[in-house]
C-alpha cells in the first residue's frame, strides 16, 4: 500500500499514513468513506486526470475527517470536515482524507507526496 509523507516548508518530513488505500475507479471515488465505520486503511487517496474542483461531502460518514486538497504535490487547502455535515471544495488533482487530527500541522504550501502508488 502507499504512504503519505507530508514535507512542511519549515522542517522534516513526517509519515501522515503508513497504509494508504486508493481510491482508483469511479465507483470506489463515489463512495468514498460512505457507509464505512472507520477509514479502510491509514487513508484514503483521491487521484484525478487533471486539476478541477474537487468537492467532498460527508453525507453518510459517521465520523469527522481531515481533507487535503493537492495540486502537483503541493497543499491548496486543509479542512476538517464535520461527520455528517461536512462540506468542503478547492481545486486539486489529489485529494486525501485522513482521520480527524492526523493533518494537524499541514498548511498551504507544504508539499505531499504519495510514495509506492
Amino acid at each position: 500500500m502507499p504512504r503519505v509523507v507530508h514535507r512542511p516548508a519549515d522542517g522534516d518530513d513526517r509519515v501522515l499514513a503508513a497504509d494508504a488505500a486508493v481510491a482508483d475507479s469511479l465507483l470506489a471515488k463515489a463512495r468514498g468513506l460512505m457507509f464505512r465505520r472507520s477509514f479502510p486503511a491509514d487513508a484514503l487517496v483521491f487521484p484525478f486526470d487533471g486539476v478541477d474542483a474537487r468537492t467532498l461531502h460527508m453525507v453518510a460518514v459517521p465520523f469527522d475527517i481531515d481533507a487535503v486538497w493537492l495540486r502537483d504535490g503541493r497543499v491548496e487547502r486543509v479542512a476538517r470536515l464535520s461527520a455528517w455535515t461536512g462540506l468542503g471544495r478547492a481545486p486539486a488533482d489529489t485529494v486525501i482524507e485522513l482521520p480527524a487530527g492526523v493533518a494537524d500541522g499541514v498548511s498551504a504550501g507544504d508539499g505531499i507526496r504519495i510514495e509506492g502508488r
